[in-house]
Formats: C-alpha cells, structure tokens, sequence
C-alpha cells in the first residue's frame, strides 16, 4: 500500500494559501519592542496552496476510525451513536453566547435547564440530589470519595481509613482513593463474577470508609449479591458507593439508589450519549442520597418561585467547588436533549436493547471464544482468547490487530485484569443486527484462522499503511519529528 506523503513532502517553494498586508511597522521599531532572540525568520513551514492544505487534511480526516464511521465495540466505554439533534442543541446562539459572569437574570434559561437535568437525574437513578460540576468520570469518583470523607470526618469518624475495591473495578477507582488520602483495600471475586461476600466480611471494619462497586461490573456482571453488600457495608458504618460507569445496562429497569448506593457518579459522555473519547470533554455529575446533600459542592442551582439563581446559603459542611463555575455545560446541554428526546420509555428500552444485543453476540461467540462467566450478562461481555494462545500462541492483541484488517475498530483488550486474554466487548443499543451479525462473523473467522494460519494473526494487520509496531518501543522512543532527509 502507498504511503500518503507527509505536507512537508508536498511543499512547493513559493506556493502560498494566504497573503497578508504589507508590514506597516518599522524593522527597527520590532526590535525595540521584541527582543532579538525572539525574531525568527525562518520557520520552515511548509508551503501549499489553501487547496492542497484543505485536500490534505481533509483526506487524512477520512482515515479516522470514529462513531460515526465505524462500529465501536470498547466494552466499559459505551461508544454509542450520538444524535445530532444533541448538537444542534447545544449549538443554539443562546446557550453559545453566553458568559459564566453574566448576572443570573439574563441567564435565566440555562439555569433552568440545569435546574431540570438535575431533577431529571434524580428521577432517573434515584438520588435527592445532584452535582453537575464534576468534568469527567474519575472527577467524580473524586468528589464522591472527598463527600465521603467528609461525612465521617463531621461525624467523628475521621479514623476510617480504607475503601474497599472489587478486583474488577476500573482502574481510576484505587487511583482517586489514594489521591484522597485513603488506603485501597483490593477483595476478590468469585466463581460467578459477583464480590466475594465472604472475603467482603472478613476485610470489613470501623477503619472501612466504603466500598465502591459497579454494578454490572466490569465483567458485564449484575452482583446477585447486592442488597446483602449494602446491608453488610452499612452494618459496618461504611457508605457504599456507585461507580456509575455502566449505567447505560439500567436506565429504567433497577435505581442504583434504592439498592443502597449512598453517592454514585454517571458518565454523561457514556450513559447520555455525548461525544467521547480524545481525553475529553466529559461531565461525571454526582448524585447523593438525603444524608450526604450538605457536602455537596457549592454553588447549587435553586428556584425561588419562577426564578433561578445560585444558593448563597452554603453549607458549612460542603467541600467547596470542584469546577470553575458550573461543570462542562455544553455536554450537559447534550445529554438533557438525549434524555428529553427518548423520555422515560426510551430510555429503558434503550437499556433493554443494549443487554439483549450483548447477549446474542456472546452467545454466538462463546462456542469460538473462552467465555469465563457463563451467565447472562448485562450490556458488556468478556470473552478470553486463552484457548487461542494455549493452543496456537494467538494472543488477544493479534486478534485485536487482525479485526482491524476486517475493518472494525477492536474491542477493549486485557480489562478487566482478573480474565487472561480478556476481549471486552460492548455493541451498545446503537448497532443493528446486521452490523452485530458482521462483527460477529469476522470474530469467528478469526478464530478459524487461529487454527489453520496462525502466523497471518499474529502478524496483522495485514492491509493498513502501517504495520504492526514495536509497542513498547514505540511509547518510550516516540518519533514524532518531521526530517527533511528522505524518508526509507
């Protein structure tokens, strides 16, 4: 295949996309306000034309692997079709135009949208009520646990110190209790993918601050053990906390509240469908139960009769703020339309559809493919390509690598960390059967060619401009410098 030639390559001395007015300040004037080391002449950019620079990027614009080009299969990410009424949404001039600054009477709308996301998120999952001011996910795994902390602390309690994880949980989880000062306490799971309940006895104690859990977890699991976990974890004096990263599987079906999660984050960018990935933007609101609401962040959202405005009657136990101003507003403003359009129903069979379309492909993958957990799952499943690498030495990045060269962006690999060989795979409510039945055949050929051509796997991909890479070599010795020798 021809390699696309860098625009450095395609620069002509003398081409010019752009022109500007002659230079009306004196040379010697620019010297006296800007310092000589500071005056390049030569900057060595390359030199097209405003067509050839458009017809470039443009063309390598295309190459992009994303939603709307391609089946997203990351298992724990929810990639899922984002509508694009959400964006002409949140494009409006009147939310555009705005400025965190001006005075609450001249942005009366967006407080009463925000106000009503609120209430809405409430309904949704339970929750007196909520934050928007968390960014992202692990945000507001942050916010939570800093609420936690300080509910003990006013309590008298500040001598718990450890927050008890599942050995499935996501990797942010024991990061943000350390970040917070608490000491992760890692307990197994057991044969069917819930916590194990009786290594959750043994580790539980008046220093447990809580345990963060979710549910389904990241095997794609719902813990059948739920209700006892709550029970033994506030028993305890612990609080229980909800990492809400897999919501999408329950929207409408089961309220992480009622079963006993005192405080959860959401991920606005998964669970409502607003564009994710590239590191963001994100929003990971935080909702609490009736004894956590004064360590909210502050400034919240209140409505006085038909107006809104920002409390001034702060908590003195609140931890403060979290964000400047309000959170990310845009991807809010996204997900209120996701949740406007589909309402109560919509979203609940939206749920439905994402379990029932991972159940049909693990059940269609499973007799090819390692299954660990064999039991219904939620929207997500994990396979294992253990037999592939005990028997032909085709390991889960081979596969990965070769689904690339059937055109699908490859699901998540190695996560979670308890299954050997793990490929997690979500296809979300997005996908139609005929998208699911394509992967899923391109799953299974794979599986036929570990057999009779398993060096063709473990060298794929097979038909991209770039081959496969030294990966460990290719993070610590990065080359990201255009030269202008000739490349070989």
């Amino acid at each position: 295949m021809n390699r696309d030639k860098l625009i450095f390559e395609k620069s002509v001395p003398g081409a010019v996309g752009f022109s500007l007015p002659d230079l009306d300040v004196p040379p010697e004037e620019i010297e006296k306000l800007v310092p000589p080391e500071l005056i390049r002449s030569d900057l060595n950019l390359p030199e097209l034309s405003e067509l050839d620079v458009v017809r470039h990027f443009t063309r390598l614009s295309q190459k992009n692997v994303s939603v709307d080009t391609h089946f997203y299969p990351l298992g724990s990410c929810t990639m899922k079709y984002n509508p694009k009424v959400n964006e002409e949404a949140a494009n409006l001039p009147g939310f555009t135009g705005i400025h965190p600054l001006q005075d609450e009477k001249e942005i009366q709308g967006i407080l009463a949208l925000l106000y009503d996301f609120e209430r809405s998120l409430c309904s949704i999952f339970g929750y007196e009520a909520f934050t928007l001011q968390p960014a992202a996910g692990a945000h507001g795994e942050l916010t939570a646990l800093m609420m936690i902390k300080e509910y003990h602390r006013s309590r008298g309690k500040g001598a718990r110190s450890k927050v008890i994880i599942p050995d499935s949980s996501h990797g942010t989880n024991p990061a943000s209790v350390a970040i917070v000062g608490y000491e992760p306490v890692v307990i197994r799971s057991n044969g069917r993918g819930n916590i194990d309940v009786a290594a959750l006895k043994s580790a539980l104690g008046t220093d447990t601050a809580a345990l963060m859990l979710t549910n389904p977890n990241t095997l794609g699991l719902f813990d059948e053990h739920i209700l006892e976990v709550a029970e033994l974890v506030h028993k305890a004096g612990g609080l229980l906390y909800y990492d809400g990263a897999n919501a999408n599987a329950n929207l409408g079906i089961c309220r992480p509240a009622d079963l006993g999660f005192d405080v959860a984050h959401f991920n606005l960018h998964k669970t409502f469908s607003t564009p994710h990935g590239g590191g963001g933007p994100g929003a990971g609101p935080v909702g609490v139960n009736k004894k956590l609401v004064p360590f909210l962040p502050t400034p919240r959202i209140v409505k006085k009769g038909k107006k809104y405005k920002f409390s001034s009657n702060v908590s003195p136990k609140s931890i403060g703020r979290v964000h400047p101003f309000h959170g990310n507003i845009n991807v809010i403003i996204k997900a209120y339309a996701y949740i406007r359009s589909l309402g109560g129903e919509g979203l609940k069979k939206a749920s439905e559809q994402a379990v029932e379309n991972a159940n049909y492909m693990m059940n269609r993958l499973k007799e090819y493919y390692w299954l660990p957990y064999d039991r219904p799952c939620q929207h997500e499943f994990v396979l294992s390509a253990k037999w592939q690498k005990e028997k032909y030495g085709v390991k889960a990045l081979d596969i990965a690598k070769r689904l690339i060269d059937y055109g699908f962006h490859p699901p998540t690999i190695y996560f979670p960390l308890i299954v050997e060989e793990s490929l997690m795979i979500e296809p979300t409510e997005s996908e139609s059967r005929a998208t699911i039945d394509e992967f899923c055949d391109a799953m299974i050929s794979i599986a036929k060619e570990c057999e009779v051509s398993p060096e063709l796997v473990k060298n794929a991909p097979q038909t991209t401009p770039v081959k496969r890479l030294d990966e460990a070599k290719a993070a610590r010795e990065l080359n990201l410098r255009w030269l202008q020798e000739p490349l070989k």
